[in-house]
Protein backbone atom coordinates (compact mmCIF):
# COMPACT_ATOMS: atom_id res chain seq x y z
CA UNK A 1 0.00 0.00 0.00
CA UNK A 2 1.38 3.49 -0.63
CA UNK A 3 1.68 6.07 1.25
CA UNK A 4 0.46 9.97 0.83
CA UNK A 5 2.60 12.18 -0.02
CA UNK A 6 3.77 14.29 2.86
CA UNK A 7 3.24 11.21 5.13
CA UNK A 8 6.65 9.82 6.43
CA UNK A 9 7.30 6.08 6.84
CA UNK A 10 9.80 6.42 9.76
CA UNK A 11 8.44 5.79 12.79
CA UNK A 12 11.11 7.54 14.82
CA UNK A 13 11.18 11.28 13.22
CA UNK A 14 7.25 10.68 11.22
CA UNK A 15 7.60 14.53 10.45
CA UNK A 16 10.22 13.92 8.50
CA UNK A 17 10.53 12.79 5.06
CA UNK A 18 7.91 13.10 2.05
CA UNK A 19 6.39 10.13 -0.04
CA UNK A 20 5.34 10.51 -3.47
CA UNK A 21 8.48 11.51 -5.37
CA UNK A 22 12.58 11.05 -4.90
CA UNK A 23 14.99 13.55 -4.80
CA UNK A 24 18.07 13.02 -7.62
CA UNK A 25 19.48 16.18 -7.41
CA UNK A 26 19.90 20.03 -5.25
CA UNK A 27 21.42 22.49 -6.41
CA UNK A 28 21.53 25.04 -3.92
CA UNK A 29 22.73 29.29 -4.23
CA UNK A 30 23.50 30.72 -0.68
CA UNK A 31 24.31 34.73 -0.69
CA UNK A 32 24.91 34.65 3.30
CA UNK A 33 26.15 37.44 5.57
CA UNK A 34 28.23 36.33 8.46
CA UNK A 35 27.57 39.29 10.55
CA UNK A 36 24.13 39.42 10.27
CA UNK A 37 23.18 35.60 9.72
CA UNK A 38 21.28 36.88 6.95
CA UNK A 39 20.66 34.31 4.52
CA UNK A 40 19.18 34.95 0.73
CA UNK A 41 18.93 31.63 -1.19
CA UNK A 42 17.53 29.56 -4.22
CA UNK A 43 17.12 25.48 -4.73
CA UNK A 44 16.37 23.79 -7.68
CA UNK A 45 15.56 20.59 -6.86
CA UNK A 46 15.42 17.83 -9.57
CA UNK A 47 13.43 14.75 -8.66
CA UNK A 48 11.00 11.73 -10.12
CA UNK A 49 7.35 11.46 -9.20
CA UNK A 50 6.72 7.95 -7.77
CA UNK A 51 3.29 8.09 -6.48
CA UNK A 52 1.41 4.84 -8.45
CA UNK A 53 -1.78 7.49 -9.68
CA UNK A 54 -0.60 11.18 -10.54
CA UNK A 55 0.97 13.65 -7.56
CA UNK A 56 -0.86 16.62 -7.42
CA UNK A 57 0.38 17.97 -4.04
CA UNK A 58 3.83 17.39 -2.45
CA UNK A 59 5.64 18.47 0.57
CA UNK A 60 9.41 19.23 1.47
CA UNK A 61 10.72 19.86 4.43
CA UNK A 62 11.87 23.25 5.21
CA UNK A 63 12.28 25.47 8.79
CA UNK A 64 9.72 27.62 9.13
CA UNK A 65 12.20 30.30 10.58
CA UNK A 66 12.91 30.87 6.87
CA UNK A 67 10.36 32.71 4.78
CA UNK A 68 9.31 31.66 1.03
CA UNK A 69 8.59 33.72 -1.36
CA UNK A 70 8.14 31.79 -4.52
CA UNK A 71 8.16 28.55 -5.55
CA UNK A 72 7.85 27.23 -9.43
CA UNK A 73 7.38 23.69 -10.83
CA UNK A 74 8.46 23.25 -14.43
CA UNK A 75 9.08 27.14 -14.63
CA UNK A 76 5.49 27.61 -13.57
CA UNK A 77 3.97 29.32 -10.47
CA UNK A 78 2.94 26.63 -7.80
CA UNK A 79 0.93 27.62 -5.11
CA UNK A 80 2.39 26.39 -1.54
CA UNK A 81 1.64 27.04 1.64
CA UNK A 82 4.60 26.79 4.63
CA UNK A 83 3.85 25.50 8.16
CA UNK A 84 5.19 23.47 10.29
CA UNK A 85 8.71 23.24 9.03
CA UNK A 86 6.85 21.87 6.22
CA UNK A 87 6.30 23.56 2.36
CA UNK A 88 3.06 21.78 0.61
CA UNK A 89 3.55 22.94 -3.16
CA UNK A 90 0.65 22.23 -5.50
CA UNK A 91 1.62 22.40 -9.10
CA UNK A 92 -0.17 23.86 -12.05
CA UNK A 93 -0.82 20.27 -13.72
CA UNK A 94 -0.55 16.96 -11.69
CA UNK A 95 2.81 15.18 -12.33
CA UNK A 96 2.58 11.50 -13.71
CA UNK A 97 4.45 8.39 -12.21
CA UNK A 98 7.97 8.39 -13.55
CA UNK A 99 7.55 11.87 -14.33
CA UNK A 100 11.14 13.74 -13.65
CA UNK A 101 9.99 17.54 -12.59
CA UNK A 102 12.26 20.67 -11.09
CA UNK A 103 10.95 22.40 -8.65
CA UNK A 104 12.44 26.08 -7.81
CA UNK A 105 12.66 27.76 -4.35
CA UNK A 106 12.91 30.95 -3.25
CA UNK A 107 13.92 31.69 0.46
CA UNK A 108 15.28 33.46 2.97
CA UNK A 109 16.19 34.70 6.14
CA UNK A 110 18.16 34.27 9.77
CA UNK A 111 18.71 30.76 9.43
CA UNK A 112 18.75 28.97 12.96
CA UNK A 113 19.36 25.88 13.88
CA UNK A 114 16.30 23.11 14.49
CA UNK A 115 15.36 22.44 18.08
CA UNK A 116 15.92 18.57 19.23
CA UNK A 117 16.12 16.71 22.23
CA UNK A 118 19.97 16.85 21.55
CA UNK A 119 20.62 20.58 21.08
CA UNK A 120 20.52 22.70 17.86
CA UNK A 121 20.12 20.83 14.66
CA UNK A 122 21.46 22.30 11.22
CA UNK A 123 22.68 25.31 10.44
CA UNK A 124 24.55 27.41 13.13
CA UNK A 125 26.47 30.37 14.10
CA UNK A 126 30.09 30.44 15.64
CA UNK A 127 31.62 32.84 17.42
CA UNK A 128 32.95 34.32 12.93
CA UNK A 129 31.57 32.02 10.81
CA UNK A 130 28.75 28.99 10.07
CA UNK A 131 28.92 25.12 11.03
CA UNK A 132 26.17 22.77 9.93
CA UNK A 133 25.85 19.87 11.81
CA UNK A 134 22.22 18.49 10.71
CA UNK A 135 22.66 14.50 12.09
CA UNK A 136 19.56 13.73 11.93
CA UNK A 137 16.63 16.26 10.98
CA UNK A 138 19.06 19.36 11.38
CA UNK A 139 19.03 19.50 7.21
CA UNK A 140 15.66 21.57 6.62
CA UNK A 141 16.75 24.43 8.56
CA UNK A 142 19.24 25.31 5.54
CA UNK A 143 17.54 24.25 2.22
CA UNK A 144 14.06 22.80 0.78
CA UNK A 145 14.47 18.65 1.01
CA UNK A 146 13.08 15.65 1.43
CA UNK A 147 14.65 14.57 4.69
CA UNK A 148 14.98 11.34 3.97
CA UNK A 149 18.85 9.20 5.18
CA UNK A 150 18.05 6.59 2.48
CA UNK A 151 17.21 8.87 -0.37
CA UNK A 152 20.25 9.80 -1.61
CA UNK A 153 20.83 12.95 -3.76
CA UNK A 154 24.12 14.60 -6.15
CA UNK A 155 24.32 18.26 -4.73
CA UNK A 156 25.69 21.14 -6.46
CA UNK A 157 26.15 24.52 -3.77
CA UNK A 158 27.42 27.61 -4.58
CA UNK A 159 27.73 30.29 -1.45
CA UNK A 160 28.68 33.63 -1.67
CA UNK A 161 30.18 35.28 1.01
CA UNK A 162 32.51 38.05 2.62
CA UNK A 163 36.02 37.40 1.15
CA UNK A 164 37.70 37.37 4.33
CA UNK A 165 35.91 33.98 5.10
CA UNK A 166 36.61 30.49 3.44
CA UNK A 167 33.80 28.24 2.29
CA UNK A 168 33.90 24.76 3.12
CA UNK A 169 30.89 23.01 1.38
CA UNK A 170 30.16 19.12 0.68
CA UNK A 171 32.18 17.42 -2.49
CA UNK A 172 34.43 19.14 -4.93
CA UNK A 173 35.64 22.90 -5.27
CA UNK A 174 35.10 23.66 -9.11
CA UNK A 175 35.14 27.28 -8.82
CA UNK A 176 35.95 30.40 -6.93
CA UNK A 177 35.19 33.67 -7.92
CA UNK A 178 35.87 37.05 -6.13
CA UNK A 179 33.61 40.21 -6.81
CA UNK A 180 34.47 43.42 -4.67
CA UNK A 181 33.90 42.28 -1.34
CA UNK A 182 32.75 39.09 -1.85
CA UNK A 183 33.82 35.25 -2.77
CA UNK A 184 31.37 32.72 -4.68
CA UNK A 185 32.23 29.01 -4.34
CA UNK A 186 31.23 26.54 -6.02
CA UNK A 187 31.49 22.69 -4.69
CA UNK A 188 30.26 19.57 -6.65
CA UNK A 189 29.22 16.68 -4.70
CA UNK A 190 28.95 13.69 -7.35
CA UNK A 191 28.28 11.05 -4.81
CA UNK A 192 25.16 10.27 -3.53
CA UNK A 193 24.49 12.12 -0.33
CA UNK A 194 22.25 11.96 2.45
CA UNK A 195 20.14 15.20 3.57
CA UNK A 196 21.97 15.45 6.89
CA UNK A 197 25.46 14.72 5.36
CA UNK A 198 25.26 17.93 3.04
CA UNK A 199 27.28 20.23 4.76
CA UNK A 200 28.53 24.16 4.39
CA UNK A 201 31.27 25.09 7.08
CA UNK A 202 31.90 28.80 6.76
CA UNK A 203 35.12 30.57 8.86
CA UNK A 204 38.36 32.99 9.07
CA UNK A 205 40.38 29.56 7.98
CA UNK A 206 43.62 28.47 6.32
CA UNK A 207 43.95 25.13 4.62
CA UNK A 208 46.99 22.44 4.05
CA UNK A 209 46.65 20.08 1.44
CA UNK A 210 48.05 16.54 2.12
CA UNK A 211 48.87 14.62 -0.75
CA UNK A 212 48.34 10.64 -0.74
CA UNK A 213 46.27 8.12 -2.41
CA UNK A 214 43.36 9.49 -0.52
CA UNK A 215 43.90 13.67 -0.64
CA UNK A 216 43.41 15.01 2.17
CA UNK A 217 42.39 18.67 3.20
CA UNK A 218 42.73 19.90 6.61
CA UNK A 219 40.76 23.34 6.87
CA UNK A 220 41.86 25.55 10.47
CA UNK A 221 41.78 28.86 12.25
CA UNK A 222 46.03 30.09 11.79
CA UNK A 223 46.41 30.09 15.82
CA UNK A 224 45.58 26.06 15.54
CA UNK A 225 48.07 25.02 12.86
CA UNK A 226 50.66 23.58 15.14
CA UNK A 227 48.17 21.23 17.06
CA UNK A 228 45.89 20.48 13.70
CA UNK A 229 48.80 19.23 12.14
CA UNK A 230 50.18 17.22 15.11
CA UNK A 231 46.84 15.79 16.29
CA UNK A 232 45.68 14.56 12.53
CA UNK A 233 49.81 13.60 11.51
CA UNK A 234 48.83 9.96 11.43
CA UNK A 235 45.48 10.41 9.20
CA UNK A 236 47.37 8.62 6.19
CA UNK A 237 48.16 5.50 8.52
CA UNK A 238 44.60 5.32 9.43
CA UNK A 239 43.32 6.04 5.69
CA UNK A 240 45.72 2.88 4.69
CA UNK A 241 44.65 0.86 7.70
CA UNK A 242 41.14 0.90 6.72
CA UNK A 243 41.28 0.63 3.43
CA UNK A 244 43.14 -2.86 4.14
CA UNK A 245 40.25 -3.65 6.75
CA UNK A 246 37.10 -1.74 5.27
CA UNK A 247 37.67 -1.81 1.55
CA UNK A 248 38.54 1.19 -0.71
CA UNK A 249 38.32 4.64 0.88
CA UNK A 250 34.81 5.41 -0.93
CA UNK A 251 35.18 9.36 -1.91
CA UNK A 252 37.73 11.09 -4.17
CA UNK A 253 38.87 13.24 -0.79
CA UNK A 254 38.42 13.63 2.85
CA UNK A 255 38.40 16.99 4.51
CA UNK A 256 38.88 18.08 8.43
CA UNK A 257 37.37 21.03 9.55
CA UNK A 258 38.40 22.19 12.95
CA UNK A 259 36.67 25.51 14.10
CA UNK A 260 37.75 28.03 16.51
CA UNK A 261 34.73 27.45 18.65
CA UNK A 262 34.31 24.47 21.37
CA UNK A 263 32.22 21.90 19.90
CA UNK A 264 30.46 19.18 22.19
CA UNK A 265 31.54 16.34 20.02
CA UNK A 266 32.94 16.22 16.17
CA UNK A 267 30.70 15.61 13.49
CA UNK A 268 30.49 13.72 10.37
CA UNK A 269 29.69 14.73 7.06
CA UNK A 270 29.98 13.07 3.18
CA UNK A 271 33.46 13.35 2.73
CA UNK A 272 34.39 15.97 5.69
CA UNK A 273 34.71 15.48 9.57
CA UNK A 274 34.11 18.86 11.67
CA UNK A 275 36.03 19.14 14.99
CA UNK A 276 35.82 21.59 17.60
CA UNK A 277 39.50 23.60 18.83
CA UNK A 278 38.93 21.38 22.39
CA UNK A 279 39.24 18.21 20.17
CA UNK A 280 43.14 19.89 19.25
CA UNK A 281 45.77 19.24 22.04
CA UNK A 282 48.85 19.09 19.69
CA UNK A 283 49.32 15.56 21.83
CA UNK A 284 46.85 13.74 19.94
CA UNK A 285 44.82 13.42 23.34
CA UNK A 286 41.76 12.93 20.91
CA UNK A 287 42.84 10.54 18.63
CA UNK A 288 40.32 7.90 18.52
CA UNK A 289 38.35 10.74 17.62
CA UNK A 290 39.89 11.15 14.33
CA UNK A 291 39.72 7.29 13.27
CA UNK A 292 36.01 7.73 14.74
CA UNK A 293 34.70 10.05 12.08
CA UNK A 294 37.32 8.94 9.62
CA UNK A 295 35.36 5.53 9.77
CA UNK A 296 32.21 6.75 9.15
CA UNK A 297 32.84 7.67 5.55
CA UNK A 298 32.47 4.11 4.69
CA UNK A 299 30.22 3.18 7.83
CA UNK A 300 27.64 6.41 7.52
CA UNK A 301 28.56 8.13 5.00
CA UNK A 302 29.00 5.55 2.16
CA UNK A 303 26.40 2.90 3.60
CA UNK A 304 23.77 4.80 5.16
CA UNK A 305 20.54 3.67 7.57
CA UNK A 306 17.59 3.23 5.64
CA UNK A 307 15.43 4.04 8.74
CA UNK A 308 17.57 5.18 12.05
CA UNK A 309 16.84 2.46 14.08
CA UNK A 310 20.02 0.90 12.07
CA UNK A 311 21.92 3.73 13.96
CA UNK A 312 24.10 1.07 15.60
CA UNK A 313 25.23 0.22 11.79
CA UNK A 314 26.94 3.90 11.82
CA UNK A 315 27.83 4.00 15.59
CA UNK A 316 28.87 0.61 16.35
CA UNK A 317 31.15 0.33 13.33
CA UNK A 318 32.77 3.48 14.02
CA UNK A 319 33.51 2.81 17.45
CA UNK A 320 35.10 -0.91 16.62
CA UNK A 321 37.31 1.29 14.21
CA UNK A 322 38.44 3.11 17.22
CA UNK A 323 39.28 -0.12 19.12
CA UNK A 324 41.02 -1.53 15.54
CA UNK A 325 43.06 1.39 15.23
CA UNK A 326 44.32 1.32 19.12
CA UNK A 327 45.14 -2.57 18.10
CA UNK A 328 47.00 -1.53 15.03
CA UNK A 329 49.05 1.36 16.42
CA UNK A 330 50.03 -0.33 19.63
CA UNK A 331 47.93 0.65 22.36
CA UNK A 332 45.26 -1.17 23.82
CA UNK A 333 43.93 -4.44 21.80
CA UNK A 334 40.49 -4.67 20.43
CA UNK A 335 40.21 -7.48 23.44
CA UNK A 336 41.47 -5.63 25.92
CA UNK A 337 39.15 -2.53 25.23
CA UNK A 338 36.14 -5.05 24.75
CA UNK A 339 36.47 -6.55 28.17
CA UNK A 340 36.73 -2.89 29.79
CA UNK A 341 33.62 -1.84 28.01
CA UNK A 342 31.41 -4.71 28.62
CA UNK A 343 32.58 -4.79 32.29
CA UNK A 344 30.62 -0.98 31.87
CA UNK A 345 27.61 -1.89 30.19
CA UNK A 346 27.23 -4.94 32.71
CA UNK A 347 26.49 -2.14 35.45
CA UNK A 348 24.13 -0.31 33.51
CA UNK A 349 20.35 -0.96 33.27
CA UNK A 350 19.87 -3.92 31.03
CA UNK A 351 17.27 -2.48 29.34
CA UNK A 352 18.70 -1.51 25.91
CA UNK A 353 17.38 -3.22 22.45
CA UNK A 354 20.39 -2.68 20.09
CA UNK A 355 18.62 -3.18 16.75
CA UNK A 356 16.23 -0.79 18.02
CA UNK A 357 16.96 2.22 20.44
CA UNK A 358 14.33 4.15 20.26
CA UNK A 359 14.27 7.81 19.18
CA UNK A 360 15.46 8.79 22.65
CA UNK A 361 18.27 6.67 22.79
CA UNK A 362 19.40 7.32 19.62
CA UNK A 363 22.67 8.79 20.42
CA UNK A 364 22.55 6.55 23.61
CA UNK A 365 26.70 4.94 24.74
CA UNK A 366 25.34 1.64 24.68
CA UNK A 367 24.80 2.23 20.85
CA UNK A 368 28.35 3.27 20.08
CA UNK A 369 30.06 0.44 22.85
CA UNK A 370 27.27 -2.50 22.42
CA UNK A 371 27.51 -2.24 18.95
CA UNK A 372 31.79 -1.90 18.71
CA UNK A 373 30.78 -5.17 21.76
CA UNK A 374 28.45 -6.99 19.03
CA UNK A 375 30.98 -6.40 15.95
CA UNK A 376 33.94 -8.02 18.19
CA UNK A 377 32.16 -10.74 19.22
CA UNK A 378 30.99 -11.57 15.61
CA UNK A 379 34.57 -11.29 15.09
CA UNK A 380 35.60 -13.78 17.29
CA UNK A 381 32.90 -16.15 16.18
CA UNK A 382 33.81 -16.15 12.48
CA UNK A 383 38.22 -15.66 12.90
CA UNK A 384 39.69 -12.44 11.99
CA UNK A 385 40.31 -13.29 7.94
CA UNK A 386 36.71 -13.77 7.07
CA UNK A 387 35.39 -11.22 9.64
CA UNK A 388 36.98 -8.25 7.50
CA UNK A 389 36.48 -10.27 4.44
CA UNK A 390 32.88 -9.73 5.45
CA UNK A 391 33.47 -6.00 5.96
CA UNK A 392 34.49 -5.14 2.42
CA UNK A 393 31.86 -7.13 0.87
CA UNK A 394 29.29 -5.20 3.06
CA UNK A 395 31.02 -2.20 1.85
CA UNK A 396 31.53 -2.85 -1.73
CA UNK A 397 28.29 -4.60 -2.09
CA UNK A 398 26.56 -1.39 -0.93
CA UNK A 399 28.97 1.48 -1.68
CA UNK A 400 26.35 4.81 -1.73
CA UNK A 401 23.40 3.10 -0.62
CA UNK A 402 21.09 2.20 2.10
CA UNK A 403 21.53 -0.59 4.29
CA UNK A 404 19.35 -2.29 7.30
CA UNK A 405 20.28 -4.48 10.01
CA UNK A 406 19.11 -7.57 8.39
CA UNK A 407 21.37 -7.23 5.30
CA UNK A 408 24.42 -7.62 7.15
CA UNK A 409 22.94 -10.68 9.03
CA UNK A 410 21.79 -12.04 6.06
CA UNK A 411 25.14 -11.67 4.05
CA UNK A 412 27.38 -12.26 7.60
CA UNK A 413 25.56 -15.77 7.32
CA UNK A 414 27.52 -17.04 4.73
CA UNK A 415 30.77 -16.08 5.87
CA UNK A 416 29.91 -18.43 9.09
CA UNK A 417 30.53 -22.63 8.89
CA UNK A 418 27.87 -22.25 11.60
CA UNK A 419 23.97 -20.76 12.30
CA UNK A 420 24.75 -16.97 13.70
CA UNK A 421 20.97 -16.48 14.47
CA UNK A 422 21.56 -16.76 18.13
CA UNK A 423 24.95 -14.61 18.21
CA UNK A 424 23.07 -12.16 16.56
CA UNK A 425 19.43 -12.25 18.43
CA UNK A 426 21.45 -12.18 21.88
CA UNK A 427 23.92 -8.67 20.69
CA UNK A 428 21.08 -7.44 18.58
CA UNK A 429 17.32 -8.27 20.01
CA UNK A 430 17.57 -9.08 23.38
CA UNK A 431 17.67 -6.30 26.24
CA UNK A 432 20.35 -7.61 28.47
CA UNK A 433 24.20 -7.71 27.25
CA UNK A 434 25.18 -11.26 26.74
CA UNK A 435 28.57 -12.62 28.36
CA UNK A 436 31.95 -11.07 26.47
CA UNK A 437 32.40 -12.98 23.72
CA UNK A 438 34.73 -16.16 24.28
CA UNK A 439 38.44 -16.00 22.61
CA UNK A 440 38.32 -18.10 18.60
CA UNK A 441 40.69 -20.85 19.23
CA UNK A 442 43.83 -20.60 16.67
CA UNK A 443 42.85 -17.21 15.95
CA UNK A 444 45.58 -14.87 14.88
CA UNK A 445 44.80 -12.24 17.01
CA UNK A 446 45.41 -9.28 14.67
CA UNK A 447 43.29 -7.52 11.91
CA UNK A 448 44.28 -8.90 8.59
CA UNK A 449 45.04 -6.28 6.22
Amino acid sequence: MSVAPGISRHPYFPERGNEGYWVEHYELSLDYRVGANRLRAAAVISAFASRPRSLDTFSLDLSSALRVSGVLVDGEPARFAHRGDKLRVTPARALQEGTLFAVEVRYGGNPRPLPSRWGGLGWEQLTDGVIVASQPTGAPSWFPCNDDPSGKSTYRITVTTGSAYEVVASGRLAGRRRAASTTTWVYEQAEPTATYLASVQVGRYQSVEVQGPVPQRLVFPSRLGARVLTDFGRQEQMIDLFTGMFGPYPFASYTVVVTGDELEIPVEAQAMSIFGSNHVDGRRGEERLVAHELAHQWFGNSLTLENWREIWLHEGFAAYAEWLWSEASGDETADALADRWHRRLAALPQDFLLADPGPRRLFDDRVYKRGALALHALRRALGDEPFFSLLREWTGTYQHGAVTTEKFTRMAARFSATALDGLFSRWLYTERLPPVPAHRTGDGGGPQR
